[in-house]
Formats: C-alpha cells, structure tokens, sequence
C-alpha cells in the first residue's frame, strides 16, 4: 500500500446507518421512524458501512424490496438485530437471451478497459472526470444456487424447500399462481454473482474503490437475499448482526486463483487487497472474460491480451466460499463450506433471482451514482460532507429520508493513492452527483473538450456461449427502484413504484427517466472496432457511433414495467414498478 490503510479505515468504519423516514407524501410504504444502532461486527470494523449490505453498498445486489418491508422485519429489530433498513444503487444494465444450452452458465466476453483523460480532477468539481467518480463498478453477472438463499429458504409447512439442481432449466419456477407447482416462490434457493472490476486512482478498498494508484482489479462477488419470501422471515440475530440478511461472498481474483483470504461472508478480510498477489490489469488493455461452471463452482478467468497474463477466482469451497446456514431460532451465525454453481442452463426472463429488482439473469451492467466532491469531511458519525463541493447542487445534502441525507460514507482528499479529492460514497438520493452530469464519454459535442476532460468508455462485446452468439436482448435501468420516497429525497414528486400489495395512490407518478435533478444519463451504443462490433456507455458524441438506440435514456431503456415478486403471507404477490426496460430485440452488436 501506498499509505496507512488503517488511517483510511478509520473514516469509513465510524460511519452510521441510513436510517430512513418517509418525509414525502404519496408512497403507502414508509421506513420506519426509530433509530437503531448502527451494525458493529467484523464487516462493518473492516469494511466500513458503506460495503454493508443494507447501506446501497458497492458489493451489494439490489433487492426488490427495503429490508423493512418484510414481514419479519420489525420481530428482528425486538429481537436486536441492527439492519440497515435500505439498500439501492442505480444499475444501467444490457440483458441477454438464448434457448442455447449453456447460455446461461458458460459465457465469455470481450472487454477493453476505459482510459482516465489527461485533466485530473479538482477538488471544486472543475478540471477532468475520472471513471472512478463515474462508477465504483461494472460487472458481468449470472444467477446462481445457494440452498440457504430465497425465496423458500427453509421451506414452509406443506412446501419444503426444493434442492437447486446446478445448471439446469428444471429450477424454472415462474408462475405466479400459488396453486401451481412452479409458483415463483417455491423455487429453489438463489444468489446472484458478479465478476466487478474496479478502477484505479482514488482511495483504495475496502473504504474506497479502487485497489491501486493506477491498475484495475477484479473481484467475485456472490450475493445471497438470506430470507423467506413466503413468510418474510429473516435469519436469527446473530447472522443478521453479523452478515445482515444479505451475505456476500467475495475473493478478488489472483494471479493464481487462490484466494488470499476466504471467501465466506464470515471472513471480511477478504475485502481487503493484496496487490502482491491480487491480478492487476491497465487501463485500455484488451480482455476475454469467462465464467463457466466446473466440479468445483463458478470459475471466473480475466486473460489479459495486452499484457498475455491470466487472473482467475473459483467459487469453490477450497477458496473459503460458504452458505450462511439457515437457522432462524439459532443463537450463533455459522457457515457451510459449498461450491456455488450456476443455477440455469438458459439465460431467459424466466430465469431471473426473484428478489431482485433487476429481472435480469445473464448481464452487462453498470453501477452509478456512488460520487459526491467533498472538501471537508467531519468526524460525526455519519463522516459528513462539512463543504459539499462541484456538481452537488443541494449544498450539503444533509436532510430527507435519512438523516445525514447522501453527503454521508466520505473519505478526504488524503486518503486517495493519485487523485486528491475528497468524496462521498453513499447512494445518490437526489441524483446530483458526478454521475449524473455530463462527466460522461460523448457527454459533449466537441470531440477533443471530451478527450481531454472524460474517460473513454468500457467496451465490451456482446456475450457467447459455446462459440454461438445470443438471440436477443434488453436494456433495463432501475431509476424508479432508487427514485421512490424510501429512498430518493429533494425530489418533487417521488416516484410511486408500488403497484400491489402494497399500492400507492397512484402508480407510476413521478417514476421518470432521467431522474430528477439530473444533468445527464448515460446509456449504451454500439461501435465497429478492429475486434468487431462492441458497446460502449456514455453520450451521443463518441467518435465512431454506429447505433444511438434513440439517442437518450428515455427511448433506448423504455417504458417502465411491472414487476412481479412472491411476498408474504404464503401465495400473495407484489407488484413493483422496479425498472424501465425496452422491449426485447435480436442482438444487433453480434460478437465475432
């Protein structure tokens, strides 16, 4: 390391939780009022609570709904646990189809890494944008087994849990009616896993984002919604003071595929970089990604073309990868060794994690809105923002549904291995961060201003499997997910996501794309490289577009759509207005 880790640690392990208040009118579902303490444990002393799950944290998948509207929700809190009661991150996302066996458990994609510009940013918000501001992370995702996940986790009377055959359409349970023997919320026990990789220049993990001053890493995350969708129950306090109810399993990827540190949710040292055995790759170099199942689990390989070095991660017992036991009247948190291994052998929308807001299961996708400038951060308990800086119009976004607003989770200008600026890593709730400003690639018209001050994007390939292109796709952003009054604030009309069970007054009001008080949403289009047809995210103006999909946001992600997940009691569904998606088209980027 560069400098002291335990002097970065020490602003991001302080930080409190988001405790969440409804503070604007419309939404029928309200976080509750009371303070809890925040979660003191292993995670949050190593990781800080900007990685625990519950606090929008970068490692986090994105679940349906706020921990706090499950049933079990207020009998966890009498009995002690300390839950962050939200979770959410806005996650630009291309989503892939095929019938073709193996489409979705052996995939493999091109990538080039983006390349920072010349103008380093300054602390005002003046000066370049660097990737790092723009997302903590992107990653190429697949749903996964984990017997101890939802939605049956445990089993109900009548309906015992059913075992996750690994790689295999027969765990396809997506009816919603409860007298069907698919009702989506008997299936079996799901995870969701995502190969992140993280740029370089800013503070390093686990406080910040980056793992070193000027190489990416990469990372294998496996994320397990640990409750009962049919019951809302949770796991027993211990696990949830200890793991929360979503448990990740995580192990950057090695030279040589050996994890430096377990990967089970009860060893959070594994946030930790080692970047003497960690795989490092340049920004700009050419990859080939593959994920792919094996005897041992999931196997994710990052071969680097530029450099012709390989990393690798096996999500493998023998790497420390385990299942939090299900043990809901237990008073210790214990973890059973297992290989997780892909749940589907297709990839379809029928076979999405059904807790997440995301309906996706084979992905591309991006993780916003995580980057706020900060001047001076305090010493309180959330690390406030004291001198809300550049493109936070709010001047300290420091009221709204929870109670240190987003200027929260900062670290100072110190703290950073290159780029010297303070900045806050919590979600976005007024959408006026970095993210959402024309920072962006092809954000600006004049080509060379954009060179000079914006990063290149990622490009990436559409996927393969077996050497077989995908059939179709979808583009899907969760902006009304992270734009309802539980989660966004400074918002004028807060959008009205809950359809049934529970409803708003109105559904669909003020759920809009772009998010309020934005400048700019990135979305995807497409270009002719050497390699072929790739994708790439930004604006419009990047030199050598071939397909703007609409050219914005609104035309190429969609209408919003209703979304269907399996809640409490036993055979009641809730509707939820999660995500903008366009209708499904034939892959028009087909991969070499």
């Amino acid at each position: 390391m560069r400098f002291s880790l335990r002097a970065a640690l020490s602003a991001a392990v302080v930080a409190a939780p988001l405790i969440l208040v409804a503070s604007q009118a419309g939404s029928s579902v309200a976080a509750p009022t009371h303070k809890q303490p925040p979660p003191s444990n292993p995670t949050t002393r190593i990781a800080g609570l900007q990685h625990w799950c519950g606090s929008g944290g970068i490692t986090c998948a994105e679940p349906s709904r706020n921990w706090d509207e499950f049933a079990g929700y207020n009998k966890a809190i009498r009995n002690g646990a300390h839950i962050l009661p939200y979770i959410g991150h806005d996650e630009p996302a291309t989503l892939f189809y095929s019938n073709q066996p193996g489409a979705g458990n052996n995939v493999t994609w091109q990538l080039t890494l983006p390349k920072d510009p010349p103008t380093l940013p300054q602390q005002d918000g003046s000066g370049g944008t660097f990737g790092f501001q723009l997302h903590p992370t992107f990653w190429f995702g697949m749903v996964m087994c984990d017997p101890n996940g939802a939605p049956n986790v445990g089993g109900i009377p009548g309906h015992p849990a059913v075992p996750c055959t690994p790689s295999s359409d027969s765990n396809i349970f997506a009816s919603t009616n409860p007298n069907s023997p698919r009702y989506f919320g008997l299936g079996p026990g799901q995870a969701y896993e995502e190969l992140q990789l993280y740029p370089p220049g800013w503070v390093p993990w686990p406080a910040g984002n980056s793992c070193t001053a000027r190489q990416w890493c990469a990372a294998l995350n496996i994320d397990t919604f640990q409750d009962n969708e049919n019951t809302g129950q949770f796991n027993n306090t211990a696990c949830l003071n200890t793991v929360g109810p979503e448990p990740v399993n995580f192990a950057f990827l090695t030279n040589n595929g050996v994890a430096t540190a377990p990967g089970s949710p009860l060893h959070p040292e594994h946030f930790v970089p080692d970047p003497t055995r960690d795989f490092l790759m340049n920004s700009g170099d050419s990859l080939s990604v593959h994920l792919s199942d094996t005897s041992n689990g999931l196997r994710t390989t990052i071969v680097d073309n530029t450099t012709h070095t390989s990393g690798f991660m096996t999500a493998s017992a023998a790497n420390g990868f385990a299942t939090v036991d299900w043990n809901p009247t237990g008073t210790t948190c214990t973890a059973t060794p297992l290989n997780f291994h892909p749940e589907f052998s297709t990839s379809s929308p029928l076979t999405r994690n059904v807790n997440a807001a995301h309906t996706y299961n084979l992905a591309f996708t991006d993780e916003i809105g995580h980057f706020e400038y900060c001047g001076k951060v305090g010493t309180d308990p959330f690390n406030t923002c004291l001198e809300p800086l550049g493109s936070d119009t709010n001047n300290g976004d420091t009221a709204g549904p929870a109670p240190a607003g987003d200027d929260v989770f900062c670290l100072p200008a110190t703290a950073s291995l290159r780029v010297k600026i303070g900045g806050c890593l919590s979600s976005d709730g007024d959408f006026d961060g970095v993210p959402y400003t024309f920072g962006w690639p092809g954000s600006i018209s004049n080509p060379t201003a954009d060179a000079l001050l914006h990063p290149t994007s990622q490009l990436f390939s559409s996927p393969t499997t077996g050497g077989n292109n995908y059939t179709s796709m979808t583009f899907e952003a969760d902006i009304s997910r992270v734009e309802s009054s539980d989660s966004a604030f400074r918002v004028d009309t807060p959008c009205q996501r809950h359809v049934q069970n529970p409803r708003d007054p109105i559904p669909g009001l003020g759920c809009v794309n772009p998010p309020p008080n934005s400048n700019f949403y990135p979305f995807y289009s497409t270009r002719r490289t050497s390699s072929g047809c790739m994708w790439q995210e930004g604006g419009p103006y990047i030199p050598g577009t071939t397909n703007l999909f609409g050219g914005s946001s609104k035309t190429e992600f969609g209408p919003i759509r209703e979304v269907d997940y399996p809640t409490a009691p036993f055979g009641s569904v809730t509707i939820r207005l999660n995500d903008f998606r366009s209708n499904a088209i034939s892959v028009p980027c087909r991969a070499r």
